[in-house]
């Protein structure tokens, strides 16, 4: 089995961010979200993986990844031109692929338990499509199935403004080589792209089996900045103690991990609280739920349930499910209640 992981999309829900960081590339509890999509991979036994990126952003994750071996991957990288659909992203990549059984992961993707049962599963149970599912609050914001009173697979709709069920469909997709006839079916869809919910269902209207499966523990697609801070919340709420640095007065409740060559001067720390490495805060009241980046610098600050990159400055202010983008700085005394803040990359706020 192949792995093909998209890292297209203009990520336009989580501006200004994305205007200088590819969504796939923002941290969660310190690391790019990707990179837990890449272990998934290696865990479930995937060995070659084609990465489907976009001309304005693929440099960047080129630069990130490297040719995967850090994961024990190695990484073929695919350009798609255009925004085309997800079912065009995987036509783009099915010379890659070259008729194996093939994986499609969804970059922007967080799994709890990754996906090694279910491409057992696929291996074991043979169908020619293997698609999971989570139940939702908002199914009209993803594609959505409905299922027969047998648990079989009906119908896909993408983003219906009447949805038949809350089951969405998870960035996580499994084929045979029927998949490459699918996507040479199907049409644009009435906004112009190559939709994967078609091309599974053409699999479904043709007889072939398709196999739902629902998810066990949490997912989360991590498009827009709520997500983003829940998928931060989750996956901290799983961290271990672990302080490579140095805590030089004040107080520590809960899990930390603090990285090497970094220093706490009389913090109040309530974890779970992850600091990266080379960085340096004086007198912060620090979480819950937080991450803040490498090499930053914070000073007299009270910052919670948000997430900071890499070389950020801060002095004085205190925030609460904040996003801030790297080497931004903020400086002044600022506002006296908490604010809740998104910059992107470096940034510069100073308050009088």
């Amino acid at each position: 089995m192949k792995g093909v992981v998209l890292c297209g999309g203009i990520g336009s829900r989580l501006r200004p961010i994305t205007y200088s960081t590819a969504k796939q590339l923002i941290p969660v509890g310190n690391k790019p979200i990707l990179f837990y999509g890449l272990e998934d991979l290696a865990a479930a036994g995937v060995v070659e993986v084609g990465m489907v990126v976009a001309p304005e952003s693929g440099d960047e994750v080129r630069d990130a990844v490297g040719d995967g071996s850090r994961f024990g991957l190695g990484v073929t990288y695919i350009v798609q031109e255009e925004p085309l659909g997800l079912a065009h992203a995987l036509r783009t990549a099915l010379p890659f692929v070259a008729g194996d059984d093939v994986l499609m992961y969804l970059g922007d993707n967080l799994l709890r338990h990754g996906v090694r049962g279910v491409v057992e599963d696929f291996q074991r149970e043979r169908p020619n499509c293997q698609i999971l599912l989570a139940r939702v609050d908002n199914p009209s914001a993803f594609g959505v199935v409905e299922l027969d009173a047998d648990g079989g697979v009906v119908r896909l709709v993408e983003k219906p403004a009447d949805p038949p069920s809350d089951l969405a469909l998870v960035g996580v997709y499994l084929f045979d080589h029927t998949v490459a006839e699918a996507v040479d079916a199907i049409e644009p869809s009435g906004r112009g792209e190559l939709e994967i919910t078609d091309a599974i269902q053409y699999l479904v209207d043709s007889g072939r089996v398709v196999k739902p499966t629902l998810v066990t523990g949490w997912w989360k697609d991590t498009g827009r900045k709520e997500d983003l801070l829940h998928a931060n919340s989750l996956v901290l709420e799983e961290l271990e103690h672990d302080v490579r640095g140095e805590v030089a007065g004040g107080s520590v409740r809960g899990p930390l991990r603090l990285g090497e060559q970094s220093r706490l001067v009389d913090c109040t720390i309530e974890g779970p609280v992850v600091v990266g490495d080379g960085a340096v805060l004086e007198r912060v009241i620090l979480g819950p739920r937080t991450a803040i980046g490498d090499g930053c610098r914070l000073t007299d600050a009270d910052i919670s349930e948000s997430i900071v990159f890499a070389d950020v400055e801060i002095h004085d202010w205190r925030l609460t499910r904040s996003v801030i983008g790297r080497g931004s700085r903020m400086f002044g005394s600022g506002p006296r209640g908490y604010c809740e803040l998104t910059l992107g990359d470096r940034s510069e706020v100073i308050a009088e």
